[in-house]
């Protein structure tokens, strides 16, 4: 995988996999990063939270090194694996692609995983000679999540992974990522646009609205009346990292303070 311009290394005995130095990006007059700073380290879980157009899509670009960083650095470990699931995949529906062949695009000569035991490990064995544009949104995930275990992973990298898929599946999906993390002993990257998505086991969270509002440990909030005011019967059962944000953003991304006592 390429690298950015502006990456350098983690040293070998350190725990940290992949760490972000002071990161900006700007497009233009817009401000889609500044001054982001975290890392992820072996056996660890970082959920990255926020509302849509956040920026945390640019930041796992540059993350990726598909995207070199405005300002700042990025330092990953000397030979680091990275396992990816994007967003979405795009298949032409008229293309006769089952998931062994889907699997088998992405084994690695360095690293050759077998396809049937990565689908035996997320739990989707009987799923290898079905037609990918067939799958359910949780089955494809699952799927793109072996294709990612094919790599052998260090880091695993997942944006929002929870897209398309139900209550249900979502709870089932991060149940998979959390034994995928005890099992491996890899560092887990999770994007989520959505708050209540957080889960319990998640070790870092990190709020992101252009820069970092907020991070830390998650906290549960079955007990904070706003909380379960704005999710509701989920508040429940998930973990949120609960804050509070003293300013808000206009369209470039240029900090705007906001009265004390709101939200």
């Amino acid at each position: 995988m390429a690298l950015a311009e502006m990456t350098e290394a983690v040293p070998e005995n350190s725990q940290i996999l992949a760490e972000l130095d002071a990161v900006g990006m700007r497009f233009g007059r817009t401000v889609a990063l500044a001054q982001v700073s975290l890392s992820v380290r072996r056996g660890e879980i970082v959920t990255v939270i926020g509302p849509n157009g956040a920026g945390k899509s640019t930041l796992l670009r540059i993350l990726l090194g598909l995207l070199p960083p405005s300002s700042g650095s990025v330092r990953l470990r000397p030979g680091l694996r990275i396992g990816y699931v994007p967003q979405r995949v795009a298949i032409d529906e008229t293309l006769p692609l089952t998931v062994r062949r889907f699997l088998s695009l992405a084994i690695d000569r360095a690293a050759p995983g077998d396809p049937q035991a990565a689908l035996i490990e997320v739990g989707a064995a009987g799923l290898i000679d079905a037609p990918v544009q067939g799958l359910s949104g949780g089955e494809l995930q699952r799927v793109l999540v072996a294709r990612a275990l094919l790599r052998a992973p260090d880091l695993l990298v997942l944006d929002e992974p929870a897209q398309g898929v139900d209550i249900n599946g979502q709870a089932e999906l991060f149940a998979l990522i959390r034994r995928i993390r005890d099992r491996r002993h890899c560092g887990i990257l999770l994007v989520s646009h959505d708050l209540h998505l957080v889960m319990a086991a998640t070790d870092n969270v990190v709020c992101l609205n252009h820069h970092i509002c907020c991070s830390g440990h998650p906290e549960a909030v079955t007990r904070d009346p706003a909380y379960r005011a704005l999710f509701g019967t989920a508040a429940d059962a998930l973990a949120i990292y609960a804050h509070h944000h003293d300013h808000r953003h206009d369209a470039h991304g240029e900090e705007i303070a906001e009265p004390s006592g709101q939200d």
